[in-house]
């Protein structure tokens, strides 16, 4: 990279971080003293490698204060971990150099496997287990009985790092994850109302593509935030069960919004008051300041919406040709309705919690979905890489080799599970490559001509509070943490500061080879493909459906929203910049939601005795055709006589006894056909 190009890239850097808001302000301030605190502290200790303490504040540096204390408390589990598994393996195998780095690079295939099948931040721990074991044991190469003074002072320094972080995060102007949860739902809420709104009065279908996109993601970030909460406050746990809930129901109502959108009915004179109620709500919803403030008025409106929609329509009212189909869209109408209003209870369960009582529950007959195969690929590259360098090293006796095993561990582990490892792996090079030569300016050139704090200070500052802005700019963060990071590894402060460039620009070279080795790892070696991962996900999606129309015992209806939710989380990463095919994969996602409720209405409908036995039976049979469909049919296959079935089913009930639960049973029938033809390879086995 040139000079005049790393201009150009840090002045469009900048550009992208004007008007930062007051809340960025504050995590910038914030995460710069922490981290100054930390030094300090480190100086006083007389710490071997003080930079670590400070880097380590930026490692866990994130504006909420929750995830502040996760991320630090994974990457102490997981530095502990490392350094004991550092002295075992240092101590046993120390005095065979070849066989050391063997048992080094799998033990970092392990943790990479074990980090490929969590989610953050127990991923990150468990990532850091195995890379923290290569950066303690190199050190000691030949010098076993260093391990132990090695393993403690890096512990040392990052706990030192942690605890600034942390104290700093809770106490200055903190920004509390259970707040911040209360504030993004309100946004879902509102961007919802949005949504439905556009749906049910056939707004632009790229617009409401994008905020269905927005809502997906949210939705993600929400059930993150829940994790964090748990973590910041003890007493958040009454409410990690709304949130939880709260999130399937917002799903579920988007869900509904999107079914309504796409069958659009011609007029009808029972669909269009209970529609038109709908457009008006979330319409003032959506347009109505502070509307969230009091829920109650939204529920009642609810309510009422939902018991019309429920409402047995006359026979006398023309209701079209289709009298399945406007029950079909009456229920769908129904379901959003009580969807939304079980989201505004959620909000106000988050508001005001209270405690919950003991209640027994059975275990959901529905799996969490582990990607085996991706892990397994993972932690076979991360070991092999390591493998490859440290025998060039070994080869080679070239010193600063070591540097470069040590970052390419950290990298084919770190950035292993990620959608695109190489373009996260890229990002990584290109903030250390542009914190080199602002290292090189104070580390070499002004402090050993300015020595102490205060000039310390007075030179970094000015670099790292932008640079903690662009760690709070999603669209930066990435390229701002490597240079945080590596612009504190590169400077490596101490209290006596020298110019010596030599040793400065090998381990600089050692760094940045490292990286570039670790990025052709990605692209050589085993080379992910996030559609692969993806399919799996969508195949365990299918499977839950298949589960839910076959297995005895049946989910509660949360149990399955919360499962569903987590799958779509799965699924999003890795398919979110794919363009239409990406698009089809997450609208199919939610749709499967729909098919999933109506699956467990029609299995509760089938234990009502009030049915009569041939409806049972006939739901019995379509439920075992539509499992069969969803394990065996592949894409692009035609479809079996599942969807005719299911229409033909629903006509055959609503003719022989047209009650209101029968009708209700139709309905279901209807909405589970529609929701196959429109994502019909969603509903299919892969050919993979």
């Amino acid at each position: 990279m040139t000079w005049a190009r790393l201009k150009a890239y840090f002045e469009t850097s900048l550009a992208g971080l004007t008007q930062p808001t007051r809340s960025d302000w504050i995590f910038a301030l914030r995460t710069v003293s922490a981290g100054l605190i930390a030094l300090l502290a480190a100086y006083a200790l007389k710490l071997d490698h003080p930079q670590w303490a400070m880097m380590t504040v930026f490692i866990v540096a994130q504006p909420v204060a929750g995830m502040v204390l996760a991320k630090g408390f994974y990457r102490l589990l997981g530095t502990l971990a490392g350094g004991l598994a550092a002295i075992g393996i240092t101590t046993i195998f120390g005095t065979n150099p070849w066989v050391l780095v063997t048992v080094l690079a799998v033990w970092i295939g392990i943790c990479t496997f074990v980090s490929s099948l969590l989610r953050n931040p127990e991923a990150y721990g468990a990532a850091l287990a195995g890379y923290t074991a290569m950066i303690i044991g190199l050190p000691a190469f030949g010098q076993p009985h260093l391990v132990v003074d090695l393993a403690v002072a890096r512990c040392a320094e990052i706990v030192l790092g942690i605890v600034c972080a942390g104290v700093t995060s809770r106490l200055i102007l903190p920004k509390l994850a259970s707040d911040a949860i209360i504030s993004r739902l309100k946004r879902c809420i509102l961007d919802l109302a949005t949504y439905a709104a556009g749906a049910f009065s056939g707004g632009d279908t790229a617009t409401l593509s994008a905020l269905h996109r927005k809502l997906v993601a949210d939705t993600q970030t929400l059930g993150e935030m829940r994790a964090y909460a748990r973590l910041e406050a003890p007493s958040f746990a009454p409410r990690a069960h709304p949130v939880r809930r709260t999130i399937g129901q917002l799903l579920s109502a988007l869900s509904a919004a999107r079914a309504l959108h796409s069958h659009a009915a011609p007029k009808n004179a029972v669909l269009i008051p209970v529609r038109s109620e709908l457009q008006a709500l979330v319409g003032d919803l959506a347009a109505k300041p502070g509307a969230l403030d009091d829920t109650a008025p939204w529920v009642q409106r609810l309510d009422a919406i939902a018991a019309k929609a429920r409402q047995l329509p006359d026979a006398s009212v023309d209701q079209g040709d289709d009298r399945v189909g406007t029950i079909t869209r009456l229920t769908i109408a129904a379901d959003f309705a009580e969807a939304l209003k079980q989201v505004l209870r959620g909000l106000d369960a988050l508001r005001s919690p209270v405690t919950r009582t003991g209640r027994a529950s059975r275990q959901p007959a529905l799996v969490v979905h582990r990607d085996y195969p991706g892990a397994s690929r993972n932690a076979v590259r991360a070991a092999l890489a390591t493998l490859l360098v440290a025998a060039f090293w070994l080869t080679t006796k070239w010193s600063e080799a070591a540097g470069t095993v040590i970052l390419v561990a950290v990298v084919s582990s770190l950035f292993a599970a990620r959608p695109d490892p190489v373009q996260v792996s890229w990002g990584f090079f290109r903030g250390t490559l542009l914190a080199l030569p602002f290292a090189f300016l104070i580390g070499q050139i002004a402090l050993p001509a300015l020595p102490g704090f205060g000039w310390f200070v007075l030179f970094v500052v000015p670099i790292l509070v932008p640079t903690a802005l662009g760690m709070a700019n999603p669209r930066y963060v990435g390229v701002a943490t490597a240079f945080a990071i590596n612009f504190l590894a590169f400077l490596s402060p101490h209290q006596a500061m020298t110019y010596d460039p030599g040793p400065f620009f090998a381990c600089s070279a050692s760094v940045l080879v490292g990286i570039l080795l670790a990025i052709g790892v990605f692209v050589a070696v085993l080379p992910a493909d996030p559609w692969l991962a993806a399919n799996r996900i969508v195949r365990a999606m299918r499977e839950d459906l298949a589960r839910l129309c076959l297995h005895e015992r049946v989910p509660r209806r949360s149990a399955f929203e919360s499962l569903a939710y987590d799958r779509i989380n799965q699924l999003m990463p890795l398919v979110q910049n794919s363009g239409r095919k990406g698009e089809a994969a997450l609208g199919g996602g939610v749709a499967a939601v729909t098919v999933g409720l109506e699956i467990l209405r029609l299995r509760g409908a089938s234990q009502n005795h009030a049915i009569p036995s041939e409806t049972s039976l006939s739901i019995a049979n379509f439920l075992r055709g539509l499992a069969r469909e969803l394990l065996f049919r592949a894409p692009g296959d035609p479809h079996t006589a599942t969807v005719a079935v299911a229409r033909q089913y629903a006509a055959s009930i609503a003719r022989r006894n047209a009650t209101g639960d029968t009708l209700q049973i139709a309905a279901s029938l209807r909405i589970i056909a529609a929701a196959m033809e429109d994502f019909p390879d969603f509903f299919a086995k892969d050919r993979g």
